[in-house]
């Protein structure tokens, strides 16, 4: 089994349009939001809506295991304060009961921010608290916890921080894990040669483990290598280089999921798709 390649494309006209807009970038997986990601309240899906995206799928051959839904950015699922919680908190539930209704298995988000007001370990184990919420409401999601480049108080920008938020989850079977190449470069793990990008999946294999990797965003950082600064940018052309990609791509380990560019160049999103599985490929055994 190999990986499916994509980007987060735009979900305007309805997420059927998603589907559309990954088929023309010769995508086999994609990312998308299932309401502005910028707002706290979406109106809810309509049949007709949630009955053309499952017919896209269906046309176009995609499988839930090849979309990697992406929660709203204002989502703190370890706020320290209990109004800013429940908030949140009810935003996460709303965004899994979207997956849950298109037929979406993978929810990806970024784990939450202790806005200096309590501890790192506090914030983790509300963060793993708000999951067994979400996850108690709902069935068939798995929420994914996306690591991030640790800016401000952001967590999860250390493999540990992503260990710790899994051991607070009651249900390991719904809790998993997307790598994003430039977070991960940006919070001091180093991709910048084969060896080093080895080495920093030998970590995450060690302290996470690769049965929790449901996904991975592959993203170039303009950012420089341990700046806690999250910029993306394109494939080869900023400071991670492509000796990253094509290990991540002919790594065994990585297996059966979504790969997403968050790429700066939406223009160039075929050719980079292109270019990744010509990097698999390579790999294959005979070659």
């Amino acid at each position: 089994m190999s990986n499916y390649l994509g980007a987060h494309v735009s979900a305007a006209g309805g997420p059927d349009k998603a589907v559309e807009r990954a088929v023309e970038i010769g995508a086999d997986a994609f990312a998308l939001f299932t309401k502005n990601q910028r707002q706290w309240k979406a109106k809810p899906l309509t049949d007709e809506t949630i009955e053309a995206f499952k017919n896209a799928c269906k046309t176009h051959g995609f499988g839930p295991e090849q979309m990697l839904p992406h929660d709203s950015y204002l989502i703190n699922l370890g706020h320290p304060e209990a109004e800013g919680l429940a908030k949140s908190r009810a935003a996460f539930l709303d965004e899994m009961q979207r997956c849950e209704q298109l037929g979406l298995t993978l929810l990806n988000f970024h784990p939450g921010s202790h806005l200096n007001k309590i501890s790192e370990q506090d914030c983790l184990a509300r963060i793993g608290e708000s999951i067994n919420e979400a996850l108690a409401q709902t069935k068939g999601v798995t929420a994914v916890i996306e690591n991030t480049a640790g800016q401000g108080t952001n967590l999860g920008w250390r493999f540990e921080h992503l260990a710790e938020i899994i051991a607070h989850v009651d249900d390991k079977t719904r809790v998993g894990v997307c790598i994003d190449t430039c977070h991960a470069f940006a919070a001091g793990y180093d991709l910048r040669t084969r060896d080093a990008t080895r080495a920093t999946l030998d970590e995450f294999g060690r302290v996470v483990g690769f049965d929790y990797l449901r996904g991975m965003h592959l993203n170039d950082a303009k950012s420089a290598f341990a700046s806690r600064v999250d910029r993306h940018h394109s494939l080869g052309q900023g400071n991670i280089g492509l000796d990253a990609f094509t290990t991540l791509m002919q790594d065994s380990r990585i297996n059966g999921i979504p790969m997403i560019l968050e790429t700066v160049e939406p223009a160039i999103w075929a050719d980079e798709i292109a270019w990744l599985r010509a990097q698999a490929l390579d790999a294959a055994p005979g070659k």
